[in-house]
């Protein structure tokens, strides 16, 4: 399934070389390109896959990697599981529009892994990926032990801790996690039969390419696309003219969730073969900063077939 993510849009097959395994997950190991000559390492697990490896964090992209960061999005993931007070239920409302089976399972801007655990209950492989190297430390940490404690600032000094244990009815062995850019993704076209792509479009720095990628990795038929964003448009992620929405005037004014549908139903033939929109509505979440301050997001979303 894996492809060179600086060889798009040709498809060009990678190969490995494994220094460590343990019981048959790859630790150590170096992927490479044959053609552009241009290596992806595996360290501790996780694949990094993107188009330009050796770059480090840039744009606004350095918030995600602050300290505090992680266990933020921890609550604001699998608070429900746990019983947390104040907790939301926006993560078990998007798995609940997932498509019932299918084989194999695409999360884009996957943070910590909740939407990636749920697919991976109604599929034989879930792969979700962030370009955010503390996120998917976390999310693998997560799926190799299957618990996790953090804690989140209380009041002042204070501290609240919490634990988090995966409900047996997860499916870890069925789930993996690679830091890789939502705009280039390193798999061959039709990978997947569920893709999602949950409060992503508005982070990336060009929407319609994340769009025309992830339509790329989805499978011509018999495949289901779960689409959700804020649309929280700002030029500290992306240009205002690449925005697909908020704007008075262009190709794209008007609201974001009425432009998305009209891209993944056909518009100008950008994304072929089109989707039939099966769903649309919002999603409310949150994140906690501390136990009287909360954030809320209201997302909105469309489901997707074809």
């Amino acid at each position: 399934m894996l492809i060179c993510p600086a060889c798009l849009p040709q498809e060009r097959p990678l190969e490995i070389s494994v220094s460590k395994e343990d019981n048959g997950d790859i630790i150590t190991a170096v992927l490479s390109c044959r053609k552009c000559r241009k290596r992806y390492q595996i360290r501790d697990g996780i694949a990094v896959l993107t188009p330009d490896p050796e770059a480090g964090t840039s744009g606004g992209q350095w918030k995600y990697e602050e300290a505090g960061t992680v266990d933020r999005y921890l609550w604001s993931h699998y608070a429900d599981l746990i019983k947390a007070a104040d907790a939301g239920n926006a993560y078990a409302a998007w798995a609940e529009l997932l498509a019932p089976r299918n084989q194999n399972s695409f999360d884009a801007g996957c943070a910590v892994g909740r939407l990636t655990f749920e697919m991976s209950t109604r599929s034989e492989l879930a792969i979700g990926c962030d370009l955010s190297p503390s996120f998917i430390r976390a999310a693998r940490r997560l799926s190799k032990e299957r618990s996790v404690s953090f804690s989140l600032q209380l009041e002042g000094n204070l501290r609240e801790k919490f634990c988090l244990e995966l409900p047996d009815t997860w499916h870890p062995d069925r789930v993996e996690f690679i830091v890789a850019d939502a705009m280039a993704l390193p798999f061959a076209s039709g990978s997947f039969q569920q893709v999602a792509s949950l409060n992503l479009i508005d982070r990336v720095r060009y929407p319609l390419a994340h769009l025309f990628d992830i339509n790329r990795i989805a499978g011509i038929k018999n495949a289901s696309f779960l689409f959700s964003d804020p649309f929280s448009w700002s030029t500290a992620n992306t240009p205002e003219e690449l925005w697909l929405g908020g704007k008075h005037d262009g190709p794209y004014s008007g609201r974001g969730i009425d432009n998305v549908r009209e891209v993944l139903c056909g518009k100008q033939k950008i994304i072929s073969p089109s989707w039939r929109i099966t769903g649309q509505g919002s999603v409310d979440w949150r994140l906690r900063s501390h136990r009287n301050h909360f954030e809320m997001i209201r997302s909105e979303y469309l489901t997707a077939e074809r």
